[in-house]
């Protein structure tokens, strides 16, 4: 009954192209922001820390691997990979120039994962499909020997691991031990509204109508003027990107420290599951997946308690696995566009209630 389109009338073509063209769009919207930004005044640490903290991470990372396969059409198993080149070149920046803060370098590392995925994106242009995602595989095996076999990568490190500076911002730390949850959720929050902010912009223009033009057919796409090695290359670049500044932030604001085993095929494998789940092309569908994928082994054994049913936390994971597999069968056939589309189906019902249509 509240939610009705009827009544809001458009007089420009700018009021009829945003991105929320109902008045309860724009308030949910904004609702959720506040309480975003509020939740550090009433959750525990467990909650920002294991909970919210990696959910928005992966969430991130999850928008990273859409623009690349939602909506170029281009496949990558790769994404662990330039998660790791992220962090890793955040790493080397952090300790070449101390001076500068660490917040800057987890945004400009992006640009080093930029350029990598910009390398094994070459091969896009003239293959496709299952060779393009054996292409990007090879991509997550060569860099994932990288980081174990280079050590000036860690700067020689003996443990071969990522040590994260102490760092501070307005006299609050923000990485390192005495970093508290609260200031590094607010600190990963910032970033992914503003980086969601700029894909949405960045999807729904002409950058983003040439991505999907190719996806849908680039052989058209190529005769319509568009050319596809720059476009494809263009969200290669995008998509590592996103990935890289991922990967810094799982690094410096959430694990503390870090081996090359966090960047392996399996995190590749976790971000292409929360794409498939959530919504290929969506970006709500980016967030929804990673919702679903990361907290459910987390809430698993507390919804089986609630009912009366204990398990253990190796059961509950065996128990998320079988789940995530059964819902990535069930999405690729019902419905391959996941729970973002649902949720538009659940949105456009709302609209026409109680009619039927």
């Amino acid at each position: 009954m509240f939610y009705r389109e009827a009544g809001q009338f458009k007089t420009t073509y700018r009021g009829d192209m945003t991105v929320f063209p109902i008045l309860q769009d724009r308030i949910g919207i904004i609702v959720i922001l506040v309480v975003a930004f509020s939740i550090p005044l009433f959750s525990s640490n467990f909650m920002l820390h294991a909970i919210m903290i990696p959910f928005l991470i992966f969430a991130l990372a999850a928008i990273g691997l859409n623009i690349l396969t939602g909506y170029t059409g281009l496949l990558s198993l790769g994404t662990g990979g330039f998660m790791g080149v992220g962090a890793y070149a955040c790493y080397k920046l952090a300790t070449v120039f101390p001076e500068v803060h660490i917040l800057i370098w987890v945004v400009v590392s992006g640009f080093a994962s930029a350029a990598v995925g910009i390398l094994f994106g070459l091969p896009s242009l003239r293959i496709k499909g299952f060779y393009l995602a054996v292409a990007t595989l090879a991509s997550q095996f060569f860099l994932s020997w990288c980081f174990i076999r280079i050590p000036w990568l860690v700067n020689y490190n003996v443990s071969n691991a990522i040590e994260v500076p102490r760092r501070t911002l307005f006299g609050v730390h923000v990485t390192g031990p005495e970093a508290t949850p609260q200031a590094r959720y607010l600190v990963v929050l910032t970033i992914v509204v503003v980086m969601t902010w700029l894909a949405s912009n960045l999807v729904r223009g002409r950058i983003g109508r040439m991505w999907m033009a190719v996806r849908d057919m680039d052989i058209a796409a190529e005769l319509m003027g568009i050319k596809l090695l720059n476009t494809k290359l263009l969200a290669f670049a995008v998509s590592s990107f996103y990935c890289g500044v991922a990967g810094a932030m799982l690094v410096f604001l959430y694990y503390g420290s870090a081996e090359a085993t966090a960047f392996s095929i399996n995190q590749s494998f976790a971000v292409l599951s929360m794409v498939i789940i959530g919504g290929l092309g969506s970006l709500l569908g980016s967030f929804m997946g990673a919702a679903l994928i990361f907290m459910l082994p987390i809430m698993l054994p507390q919804l089986m308690a609630a009912m009366g049913l204990p398990i253990q936390s190796a059961t509950a994971e065996h128990i998320s696995f079988m789940i995530i597999g059964a819902l990535i069968v069930f999405f690729l056939i019902v419905e391959p566009h996941g729970l973002a589309r649902l949720w538009q189906i659940a949105k456009q019902k709302l609209r026409v209630w109680p009619y039927p249509y």
